[in-house]
């Protein structure tokens, strides 16, 4: 039981940081680009729009995604209930590399969504008509 919950809660981690951080990104994106804290890629750098624009759309991506991890991941984990150690570790990891997975994964949208907002100076494209 004790471990069961120990990786119960670790695999509520990684969701529970993607929902904080998208909600931070969303309304409270850094005001300065710097290379320590935030949505950090060359396209996402090249100027304020761009970086205002990749932490609003990394931050949507990021709530949605979290929120399904969370409830996958808890409803996965509520089977293992009772199981043994073994089973529950293995399977507790293989949850976290999914969720590392998909972490990894919801970068290209937002390179997408720059790189069809954006050139490659970081200057808005005229809409297409």
């Amino acid at each position: 039981m004790g471990f069961w919950l120990f990786m119960f809660l670790f695999n509520l981690i990684l969701p529970l940081m993607l929902i904080g951080f998208g909600r931070l990104f969303c309304h409270h994106a850094p005001s300065e680009i710097n290379s320590v804290f935030g949505y950090r890629t060359r396209r996402s750098m090249l100027n304020q729009d761009t970086w205002q624009f990749a932490h609003k759309h990394i931050g949507k991506t990021w709530k949605r995604l979290g929120l399904v991890l969370l409830l996958s991941s808890a409803i996965a984990m509520i089977f293992l209930f009772s199981r043994k150690i073994d089973l529950v570790g293995r399977f507790g990891s293989l949850i976290t590399g999914i969720q590392v997975v998909f972490l990894i994964a919801s970068v290209f949208p937002t390179e997408s969504a720059l790189k069809q907002t954006f050139d490659e100076k970081g200057e808005r494209k005229e809409p297409q008509r």
